[in-house]
């Protein structure tokens, strides 16, 4: 009697392979992989970082138009057409050398002589220092001088203040005065008169 031969067993389960990482999806193959040439492949690597930068550099630029904000061109004549500003200057501190010494001749009734006028604290031998003061303060405004003589070519009327003259002279708002007043025609009057009572009242 023959033997049979015994029946096959299960035999040694093959090793299984781990099983990938689960990532966002299946990785693109490299230019290599896909049979591009080498020139391709480093045009390939390029694109991206050549695409950062210009991304990054369009919305740097963006910013600043937006930092900036609309320019408009101006022409050059604008400047100097465009008025300056009336506003009046700050106070100065006390001590910063607001003194002036007024002197004045021929106005008569007591008016004559040479007088102190100190400002920022107030004192000095001027009759009414107060309201000298107040008054300088009130015409001293950026753009303008209190003490400026009349410009050359104005139209004046031909009106006589009579004989007073007056000279100022010192420091006011950081700057030397050295000014001359008298009322030989209707601008030289009408600039004494915007500084009284730094100049004595001779309206009657």
């Amino acid at each position: 009697m023959s033997q049979s031969s015994p029946l096959p067993g299960p035999g040694p389960v093959p090793a299984l392979a781990p099983a990938p990482a689960p990532g966002p999806g299946p990785a693109a193959a490299s230019p290599r992989e896909a049979g591009a040439s080498p020139r391709q492949a480093v045009a390939f690597q390029r694109r991206p970082a050549a695409s950062a930068r210009l991304f990054l550099g369009g919305a740097l630029a963006s910013l600043a138009a937006v930092a900036a904000g609309p320019l408009a061109p101006v022409a050059p004549d604008a400047y100097a057409n465009e008025g300056l500003s009336r506003t009046a200057l700050p106070t100065p501190a006390p001590g910063s050398g607001d003194r002036l010494t007024v002197t004045v001749r021929h106005a008569g009734g007591g008016a004559d002589g040479a007088f102190e006028l100190r400002c920022h604290p107030q004192g000095g031998s001027h009759p009414d220092a107060r309201k000298a003061c107040g008054r300088l303060d009130r015409r001293t405004v950026w753009g303008e001088d209190p003490f400026a003589q009349v410009r050359p070519g104005t139209v004046c009327t031909m009106q006589y203040g009579g004989p007073a003259t007056a000279y100022v002279t010192g420091t006011w708002a950081g700057r030397r005065v050295d000014a001359r007043f008298d009322r030989r025609n209707g601008c030289e009057i009408a600039r004494w008169d915007a500084l009284v009572p730094v100049l004595p009242d001779l309206r009657a």
